[in-house]
């Protein structure tokens, strides 16, 4: 929801806020949402590879919640950011592919909310939810008269080092396709610090904002949305080094992650020399799963593309669990301690509904409906399983998956597959014909979930 559209909702909830405890707290704790472009499942330590080095990763896994069964919004980068960002589908809002839509005016933001209660915020990254210029040639999208136009400040992001879409993950305004600039607000971007690493070139800007907003004793929402591994996937020499005896495609792909690792690790130190680690929550997940052809298991796309899903079927743009069940983690040592698995699904449109709960705050900032759940019960262990499904659609594709069952449909809900994940989670085995009764029933919440989208995006959220 943006101020220039509907300033007097947003002064509602301000006044909301104001009789709310938290805004008489002392004390909220800072956010760090902090995402990988195409990382897929099996593409880290914590997950078991063996190949690629994510030892700051792993080091944050031993100290943090870990999912293993964390679902991306959608099975590609842009409807998953925007899930992240308003706790609904993108379903609802018409951000249904990469390139295609933009976060509207009527959206609520978590950076808009969080703004409400004092935060400092700040986007850092890649963007994808919409162009941000309306002046030159940016991208795939950006330009004069653009209709798709939708910058991070617009949507709540005080602070802003941003990108319209994928850049090469080494040297990324040097060696592009497509030319894509860093904006940092309104028709102004960056022209310097912008060589070498990518993601160091992200934390290059996203550090000083947090230190800034800790001198400023404000607390923060720091949105760092790197690129890696994306293609176009460069990895720098030092990084090519430490794969040796690697044929080039894989020293990149592996390289340009352990670049970002060592970024992660950089942040966490940070957090902790300024004193603010117990009171800092950093969130770590892929927006979906990797990239390339081959639907298997163990399927490799060649060239630079070598992610892995690992024992899940599928890749980026599948709704079988290799595209949508990614890497994650929460730490917040403040009030989760000790390392545990969480086993229950959880989704990225849980993100927005759990934040603000966790902070403490009792409102959901929004009339409009919510797909995500507050999962903080699933977090600090008094609720095993999620209370709902979770649903997804993506072009042809539907799907929906509870604690135990999925079902699948690549046409659109002419027909469908069904699988116990607990069982057989690679999806080997399609059981739909033995549990009829059960394949209905999930059919059918999935039809009412499709009808309730479709009136969303007929824009029936926003009549007053």
């Amino acid at each position: 929801m943006k101020f220039r559209t509907l300033p007097i909702l947003l002064a509602a909830i301000s006044w909301i806020i104001s009789g709310n405890s938290l805004a008489q707290s002392k004390k909220k704790p800072n956010i760090i949402m902090v995402m990988a472009d195409d990382l897929g499942w099996g593409d880290v330590g914590f997950n078991g590879s063996a190949l690629i080095k994510t030892p700051e990763l792993d080091k944050m896994a031993a100290q943090s919640l870990q999912f293993t069964r964390f679902y991306s919004g959608a099975p590609v980068c842009s409807p998953t950011r925007g899930s992240c960002l308003t706790g609904r589908n993108p379903e609802r809002y018409g951000i249904l592919f990469a390139n295609v839509g933009h976060m509207k005016a009527e959206e609520v933001t978590l950076a808009e909310t969080l703004k409400t209660l004092g935060y400092a915020t700040g986007h850092f990254g890649k963007w994808h939810l919409g162009t941000l210029t309306k002046t030159i040639r940016d991208g795939h999208r950006g330009g004069k008269n653009n209709d798709e136009y939708s910058p991070p400040w617009e949507n709540g992001f005080e602070t802003c080092f941003s990108t319209e879409q994928a850049v090469p993950t080494w040297d990324p305004m040097k060696t592009q396709m497509v030319k894509t600039y860093y904006w940092t607000g309104p028709e102004k971007y960056a022209t310097d610090n912008l060589d070498g690493d990518d993601s160091r070139v992200i934390m290059d800007r996203a550090l000083p904002f947090i230190e800034e907003s800790v001198k400023k004793k404000k607390p923060f929402l720091s949105v760092i949305w790197f690129h890696t591994p994306h293609s176009p996937v460069v990895a720098g020499q030092k990084y090519l080094d430490m794969y040796p005896g690697m044929d080039e495609n894989h020293q990149h792909y592996y390289g340009c992650i352990t670049a970002m690792d060592e970024q992660i690790g950089r942040l966490r130190r940070r957090i902790r020399e300024l004193g603010i680690a117990d009171d800092t929550i950093i969130l770590f997940a892929s927006d979906n799963g990797p990239a390339g052809e081959g639907g298997g298991i163990d399927q490799h796309p060649g060239k630079r593309q070598q992610g892995t899903a690992g024992p899940f079927r599928g890749r980026k743009g599948s709704l079988y669990e290799g595209g949508i069940r990614v890497p994650a983690l929460l730490e917040w040592p403040g009030k989760f301690r000790e390392h545990k698995k969480i086993t229950a699904a959880v989704t990225s449109s849980d993100y927005y509904p759990t934040i603000l709960s966790l902070i403490g705050y009792k409102n959901k900032g929004t009339s409009h409906p919510l797909d995500g759940l507050d999962v903080s019960p699933v977090l600090d262990g008094s609720l095993a399983v999620r209370p709902r499904p979770i649903p997804f659609r993506s072009y042809k594709q539907r799907a929906l998956t509870d604690h135990q069952f999925k079902i699948f449909s690549p046409d659109d809900g002419a027909h469908y597959e069904m699988y116990d994940l607990l069982n057989d989670p690679s999806e080997t085995t399609d059981i739909a014909a033995k549990q009829p009764g059960i394949l209905d029933s999930m059919k059918a919440a999935l039809d009412q979930w499709v009808l309730s989208c479709a009136k969303s995006a007929a824009g029936g959220d926003y009549i007053p």
